[in-house]
């Protein structure tokens, strides 16, 4: 994801705007000495028209990404690890990153930055928030197309198991404000295929809710389901021009990463 950005205002004024930490490979020319003589320190100046990335990482923090199964890590600790290389690569960059973490009960947040030392942050707070309680993705997702007065990219990570006409009306208004998003859906393999051989209770982990199913009784029609929810989320996100990427706990997330940032080069955006 190296390199400038290209400014969605094109035309607009190479005015001013903010001064940076200096990274590798960023163009000597807009370094200022004066400061450096003062400081001796390396601060960038950053104008309008050439501006960085800001992302917000948007996890979902509800009590179904709490799943694990028989696997080693939920479909909550699959979120962070992908979320945490992100963030790494973005701030090494000079790109701000923000966090947000949404659960039913109150969510952790962190402001938009990119100082290396709020790497650290990010993942100090991502590692001490535990998915609980209700779904409250779309909410989040309202409060902060209406919060973020900038330009930025949203990836939001989650199962995306909730309303999705109600998840559709958040997504649009992201996109209405101008702002780019990106899809991981992260999902249970079990889930996908309810490889499920015996009798099972089945607890509801965002209510008080369980039940004793027989797969073998309920699997065509689950299946079926599930399938019609997966491309209703396909057909929307395609026709909101979002990416949408699809990651199995204890699959090959290096994969799904490599994906999207290639896709991301080959369109010219970094």
């Amino acid at each position: 994801m190296s390199g400038i950005h290209k400014s969605p205002h094109r035309g607009a004024s190479v005015e001013f705007s903010e001064y940076r930490d200096y990274v590798p490979g960023d163009d000597l020319r807009r370094l200022d000495w004066r400061v450096f003589a003062k400081t001796d320190r390396f601060y960038m100046k950053e104008f309008e028209a050439e501006t960085n990335l800001r992302a917000w990482l948007v996890l979902d923090a509800s009590g179904s990404m709490s799943y694990r199964g028989d696997l080693k890590d939920s479909k909550f600790d699959h979120s962070r690890r992908i979320a945490s290389i992100l963030a790494y690569l973005l701030i090494r960059q000079g790109d701000a990153v923000g966090l947000h973490l949404s659960c039913a009960g109150g969510h952790g947040e962190l402001p938009s930055m990119r100082k290396p030392s709020h790497l650290q942050q990010v993942f100090q707070t991502m590692t001490s928030f535990e998915s609980r309680g209700d779904h409250t993705l779309t909410d989040s997702l309202h409060q902060l197309a209406e919060t973020s007065r900038k330009r930025a990219l949203f990836l939001i990570f989650s199962d995306f198991f909730c309303d999705l006409d109600q998840l559709f009306a958040a997504l649009q208004h992201l996109r209405h404000q101008k702002h780019e998003v990106a899809l991981f859906e992260v999902l249970h393999p079990r889930e996908v295929d309810f490889d499920f051989q015996k009798s099972t209770r089945f607890k509801d982990l965002e209510g008080p809710l369980d039940l004793v199913v027989e797969p073998n009784v309920v699997r065509k029609q689950y299946l079926k389901f599930l399938n019609d929810h997966l491309e209703r989320l396909q057909k929307g996100a395609s026709e909101f021009d979002l990416d949408l990427r699809r990651s199995l706990v204890g699959g090959d997330y290096e994969k799904v990463l490599v994906d999207f940032l290639g896709q991301r080069m080959r369109r010219g955006r970094s």
